[in-house]
């Protein structure tokens, strides 16, 4: 993901912050210095909100390694200000698969809470239920109270939620995967609409919520539909034929003529009839305001690539764009490079599909 960097490896996953939460710790200790005047009370806010992120990790890294029991792989996890994200290869579709890996982050905080509450108890520190909240009360009790909100507020039964998936994977118990999927995002925009009308007439953080489910709802609907309409199509159908390709010994000026003179914007860098890394627009530009139009394409292209096989599935293939944040993927037949995939090809072959599918044949 742009604009984040990696602190730490766990379990073979990567973990990364967005520099956007570096902002959120920033505007937190500045919060508590404007209300309390203390460097004390700026520490323990900041404390507080580190402690609750670290929560957040624990919640992703149960998806995650339970997706890997599953043979799934996660290549990272990043700490945004809303949460976490951890980019999953795929979701399983057998639904008893998905249903233990949508589980296992909430299941972790609920255990999290419980310990908390537990400790709590025997320690004489439990409060009332109607005491607790993020604000009040001690350290430990705030972060109890936060564990059992990120367990209650994930089983939400609306995309993006893990509840949305709880609730896809058992309707696809009953039926087919995409109209499982079809009318758990209707649900959860039916769930969209009660927390508008609760923002509009009460608190109005819950208008965020709304519009946040609103468009997760729509957004997995619209997913799902697409990769089974590409089930079952090999990457060969899609992919981009007519393209060129540069070597390691040109000048960034020569791509940027590339780029001038057509549509592509990665190109494939080959050594011999050996694919040695690709070249992106946003690295060419990079180069350019770096260094100039003078430097050899080998110090700035990307030697670690994401590649597919021409007779891997268009849905596979997609997940592996989304997952990989990259916008072309070459494609390889026995060895040798052969197209390139890129999602607005994939889109372009999608609505040619569906033309050729609503064509009326010739009498």
């Amino acid at each position: 993901m742009k604009w984040s960097f990696k602190i730490a490896r766990i379990a073979g996953i990567d973990v990364r912050i967005h520099s956007t939460f570096l902002l959120l710790i920033a505007w937190i200790g500045f919060s508590y210095w404007i209300s309390q005047k203390s460097i004390v009370a700026v520490l323990n806010g900041i404390l507080f909100i580190l402690l609750l992120f670290f929560f957040v990790i624990l919640h992703e890294f149960g998806h995650a390694l339970a997706a890997r029991k599953f043979g799934i792989a996660t290549k990272d996890i990043t700490l945004l200000p809303i949460g976490g994200v951890a980019r999953i290869e795929k979701m399983p579709k057998e639904p008893r698969q998905e249903l233990r890996v949508a589980l296992a982050g909430p299941l972790v905080n609920l255990v999290l809470a419980v310990i908390l509450f537990f400790w709590l108890f025997i320690s004489n520190g439990l409060p009332s239920i109607s005491q607790l909240s993020l604000t009040g009360g001690s350290l430990l009790e705030r972060l109890a109270f936060v564990n059992l909100s990120l367990f209650l507020f994930n089983l939400i039964p609306a995309f993006p939620m893990d509840g949305g998936r709880v609730l896809r994977a058992l309707l696809a118990t009953k039926m087919d995967y995409a109209r499982a999927t079809q009318t758990a995002a209707t649900f959860g925009q039916g769930f969209a609409l009660i927390f508008g009308i609760i923002g509009l007439f009460s608190n109005p953080f819950f208008l965020f919520i709304a519009l946040f489910v609103w468009i997760g709802a729509g957004q997995e609907s619209s997913s799902v539909q697409i990769k089974e309409s590409i089930g079952g199509i090999p990457v060969r159908q899609a992919m981009v034929t007519n393209f060129q390709t540069l070597s390691p010994t040109q000048r960034i000026s020569d791509a940027i003529t590339a780029i001038l003179s057509g549509y592509q914007q990665d190109f494939p860098i080959l050594n011999g009839d050996q694919m040695v890394g690709i070249l992106t627009r946003p690295a060419i530009m990079q180069a350019i305001a770096r260094e100039g139009a003078t430097i050899n394409i080998a110090s700035v292209m990307e030697k670690n690539f994401v590649s597919v096989n021409s007779d891997e599935m268009l849905d596979v293939v997609m997940g592996k764009l989304q997952t990989c944040g990259c916008t072309s993927v070459p494609v390889f037949e026995n060895g040798a490079l052969i197209g390139l995939i890129t999602m607005e090809n994939m889109g372009e072959f999608l609505m040619i599909q569906s033309a050729m599918k609503r064509a009326k044949p010739n009498n």
